[in-house]
This record gives structure tokens, C-alpha cells and sequence, in this order.
């Protein structure tokens, strides 16, 4: 990944932090996008250029287009053309459908499907070019299986499914790959609203026997990111311990 530049939307923490940091460590130029947690942002870039690579942090509300421009116009300006897009930035809104407002809806849906939109267009041109270009989109289990509480949550990750393996195949005449990683229950903040009750029956219903970890999912999108996945396109790759919703 030595000078290769990768974008990682929703970076600041979580999933998207694993993954910038693991980027890092293989020589990349990170883009840390944030859209509130600066100074979280600001940690990331600091462990970054602890190890083998540089950083930036960018503000960008990936719901806002403009934003999303000025972010490709700030990759541009510190490392030239972007390399590799990860569309992670996501959020969850969780309640029953039977009392859930459309603002919920369109909330949860805007950040995944809008936003994955915002970015892929706004760095489709750098992707095309590039030598090996990648689109790496992160889904869910839940976008598969659906899950209690989380209709716009699950709607948003299935539609990255089809966003993913349409855009492989606009990709491909340029040489450059689009996949989908989708995560089963990782071990992150997101997690800490759930009850321990309902964290023990994941664990317990998850052939491996316990959450995945961000390190685990990073490393399969640092796979996906490089070389070694050249003849890799439009596929969705689980990381979910075996549990199958």
C-alpha cells in the first residue's frame, strides 16, 4: 500500500478507524473523514503517522455533496488522485417499525445510501484512473437477515449490496474493483446500547463464540484494497464468526 491513497469515510472510530489504521501501517496516504469528532479524527491521523503512513483529517458530512466535493478536493490537494474509496460511514436509528418516524427512516438511509453516493461520485474519476482502483462499500449481516428494530437499518445495507455489485461491473472496463464486506456483531461502540442479556444470546448464537473484533474486519478490507485481490469484483465477503440470521 506504499504511497497508495485511501479515502475512509466515518473514520473517526469504530470499524472506520480499524480500517484507516490498518491502511496506515501499510504505507497509504489516509483521508480520515469526520463529520463532528474532530479531535477523535485528529487521534487517528496522529497513530498513523506513528507507523508507516501519512494522514490527513477531513471534515465532510457525507449526506452533503458539497462537503463530499470539498473532501476530493482536499485528497487532491495532499496526495494527488485517490486510490481506494471505503464507504463506511453509517449510523443506526434502531425502534419497532410500527413506531418508527419517517425522519428515522430517511435519516438512517440518507448517511448509508446517500452518502455512499455522495463519495463514490464524487471520487469515481480517481477511482477509474487509477492503477487498481477499489471501491470498498461495508454492509452488514443485518442487510442479509434483517433484524428486529432496524428496518431502515437493514433496507440501507441490503441496498449496498446491489449499489456494490452494479458499480463492479461499471469498474470493470477500467480494470478497477468494487466489493462489499458485511460484518456480523463486532465488538464497538455502536454495540453498547445493547443489552448484555441480548449481547450474551449473539455471542452464544455465533459459531465462534463471541463478537467479532475491528481488527478482524479491517484486514479484510486492507486485503480487498490491495493487489492481491486483482481479480476480485462484485463479491460480498461475510466476516460474521458463522452466524447466519
Amino acid at each position: 500500500m506504499d504511497d497508495r491513497t485511501c479515502v475512509v469515510t466515518g473514520s473517526s472510530r469504530g470499524i472506520g478507524r480499524g480500517i484507516a489504521e490498518c491502511f496506515g501501517k501499510q504505507g497509504a496516504n489516509v483521508v480520515v473523514n469526520y463529520r463532528r469528532s474532530e479531535s477523535a479524527a485528529n487521534e487517528v491521523v496522529d497513530r498513523i503517522e506513528s507507523t508507516a503512513g501519512r494522514a490527513i483529517a477531513v471534515q465532510a458530512d457525507v449526506t452533503d455533496r458539497e462537503e463530499v466535493t470539498a473532501m476530493q478536493e482536499a485528497t487532491q490537494e495532499a496526495f494527488g488522485r485517490a486510490d481506494v474509496v471505503v464507504n463506511n460511514a453509517g449510523i443506526n436509528q434502531d425502534v419497532l417499525f410500527s413506531e418508527m418516524s419517517h425522519e428515522q427512516w430517511d435519516t438512517v438511509l440518507d448517511i448509508h445510501l446517500d452518502g455512499a453516493f455522495h463519495s463514490t461520485q464524487a471520487f469515481y474519476d480517481d477511482i477509474a484512473a487509477a492503477d487498481e482502483g477499489r471501491l470498498i462499500n461495508i454492509s452488514s449481516i443485518v442487510g442479509k437477515g434483517g433484524n428486529m428494530g432496524q428496518a431502515n437499518y437493514a433496507t440501507a445495507k441490503s441496498g449496498i449490496f446491489g449499489f456494490t455489485k452494479t458499480l463492479a461491473l461499471e469498474l470493470a472496463n477500467e480494470g478497477s474493483t468494487a466489493n462489499c464486506v458485511a460484518p456480523g456483531f463486532i465488538a464497538t461502540s455502536m454495540l453498547d446500547s445493547v443489552p448484555d442479556r441480548l449481547q450474551e444470546d449473539i455471542t452464544e448464537d455465533t459459531p465462534l463464540g463471541r463478537l467479532g473484533t475491528v481488527e478482524e474486519v479491517a484486514e479484510v478490507v486492507g486485503f480487498l484494497a490491495s493487489e492481491k485481490s486483482s481479480f476480485i469484483t462484485g463479491e460480498v465477503i461475510d466476516v460474521n464468526g458463522g452466524k447466519d440470521l
